[in-house]
């Protein structure tokens, strides 16, 4: 690929962006949220159309128009989410759309052998008439993967493949892939996880805000130098002393932690994450994408199982399996995701502001509406929440506004723990310096807050603490004095190791 562009609506996605796949060759694609990624591969893939720039297969120009074309020259792409039939069985998906007839009718010995054949030939264990939705998670990428394999797949694109994965079956996930190279396929492999990149792929490309950064072999770029890379930092400038963070908070306290995880496991996301929030604090979350911050939110709110580890609320050990349980609990959550785990568009500000506290403002399943408009506008007082009246529906307000609303939700449920994964983002400079005064006035009414945000300026601002995260695990933690946006980095980068067990004091 040369030159590719692409515009959406004025917005230029990407712009110049250079791209190439070696016969055999694992090459990894990366860069942060909005550097282009997804807008790339849909064009390799035929579900976007470039606007300018050149493509060529095995040196014979190309134009997809469509993702069949893209599969009629052997590009085909496994998505994160897997688009399998889960009530089919596993040889009915590998040959869906292409099943082998006789005599007009389905096939079904020819169609089951020749599914049998392809999963031998490519190592898997697995029987081609069980109906996929019995199979693990690890095996229905494999036969994703393998329908794949059957189209002719000569490039194989890998969207984070390994993201709802347990280690082992990483592994047989890793042979696959070495298997698929040796016989010549180019595969480009998508993932935030730098272990995986430096196991499995041969080089790297690196877009940056719809820009293309460089390529390097794999095995001649160190990882903070990738990560520099990504966030257009300089090696220079990252360069800190060896006490820029450390594995323990600066001052010790005799107070019990409001809330302590120990050891959280959740398959590949988290890796015996280790964290402790004291009341009045507000301990930030970095790390890049797939360091599993989101992860760790969803593990103490109960929104995800975990496999492993321990929660603490006050010094008592609490299981917590599901957000009614964090509630419980006097946990509150504010997702990532505003538009799509947040508010719901169509019912109003004062229904959504309540959501939460609904329990305790009904009698015999009858909401107290004179209780709820009490709630409503004490809130829209306290927060400045700027709607028409408190039956505007939500999706009408500004970005900002809604984020308020999502925050008064929480706290009508009075609680002592607040979760906000990237509380200010996409809503406008002013209203985020009210979101983050909030914050901080509710730390200092005593809560105890976990901040997340991929905005390292609003970390430093804003925590007392901060712990860093890569590759689902923790690996630092920077004090309130040694908090620093090149700090941040640098510790994302190569952090000392966070000792086993071992807990802020």
């Amino acid at each position: 690929m040369e030159g590719i562009v692409k515009r959406f609506a004025g917005v230029t996605a990407l712009d110049q962006v250079d791209f190439s796949l070696d016969t055999g060759e694992v090459h990894a694609l990366v860069g942060e949220n909005g550097a282009g990624k997804s807008t790339l591969v849909k064009i390799i893939t035929g579900a976007y159309f470039r606007d300018e720039g050149a493509m060529s297969v095995e040196g014979r120009p190309v134009n997809f128009a469509t993702p069949a074309a893209a599969q009629a020259e052997g590009v085909i792409a496994v998505h994160q989410e897997i688009h399998l039939l889960s009530y089919r069985t596993v040889a009915e998906n590998v040959f869906l759309g292409r099943e082998p007839r006789r005599w007009g009718l389905v096939d079904w010995t020819a169609m089951f052998d020749g599914a049998a054949a392809l999963l031998n030939d490519l190592g898997l264990d697995m029987d081609p008439r069980a109906t996929v939705g019995t199979l693990r998670t690890a095996q229905q990428q494999m036969v994703a993967i393998a329908r794949g394999v059957s189209l002719g797949a000569k490039v194989l694109v890998l969207d984070e493949p390994t993201s709802s994965l347990a280690e082992r079956e990483v592994t047989l996930l890793y042979g696959l892939i070495r298997k698929l190279k040796s016989r010549g396929t180019g595969i480009i492999y998508i993932s935030h996880r730098f272990d995986e990149l430096y196991a499995i792929c041969d080089r790297v490309t690196v877009l940056r805000d719809g820009k293309y950064v460089a390529t390097r072999r794999l095995a001649d770029v160190e990882r903070i130098d990738l990560i520099c890379l990504m966030l257009g930092k300089s090696r220079e400038a990252l360069a800190l002393g060896a006490t820029a963070f450390t594995a323990h908070a600066g001052e010790a306290s005799a107070t019990v932690p409001l809330v302590r995880a120990h050891a959280l496991q959740s398959g590949t996301r988290l890796r015996g994450v280790s964290l402790e929030i004291r009341e009045g604090e507000v301990v930030g979350l970095a790390g890049l994408l797939g360091s599993g911050r989101t992860e760790t939110a969803r593990a103490l709110f109960g929104a995800d199982p975990i496999d492993g580890g321990t929660i603490e609320v006050r010094g008592k050990h609490v299981e917590i399996r599901s957000p009614n349980d964090a509630i419980a609990a006097r946990i509150a959550f504010v997702p990532e995701d505003r538009k799509a785990e947040g508010i719901i568009p169509d019912l109003s500000v004062r229904e959504n502001l309540t959501l939460a506290a609904l329990p305790t403002l009904t009698k015999l399943g009858i909401v107290d509406r004179k209780q709820q408009q009490a709630v409503v506008e004490r809130f829209m007082m306290r927060f400045a929440i700027k709607a028409s009246n408190a039956d505007q529906k939500i999706r009408e307000l500004s970005g900002g506004n809604q984020q308020k609303v999502l925050l008064a939700r929480w706290l009508c449920t009075n609680p002592d723990f607040l979760i906000v994964d990237e509380p200010t983002r996409g809503i406008d400079i002013g209203a985020r310096g009210e979101i983050q005064a909030l914050i901080n006035e509710l730390a200092r009414q005593g809560l105890g807050v976990l901040m997340i945000s991929s905005d390292l300026e609003e970390l430093v601002e804003g925590s007392s603490r901060v712990r860093v995260l890569r590759d689902g695990r923790d690996v630092a933690e920077l004090s309130r004095e040694n908090i620093s946006q090149d700090a941040i980095i640098r510790a994302m980068a190569s952090g000392s190791a966070v000792a086993e067990g071992a807990q802020p004091e």
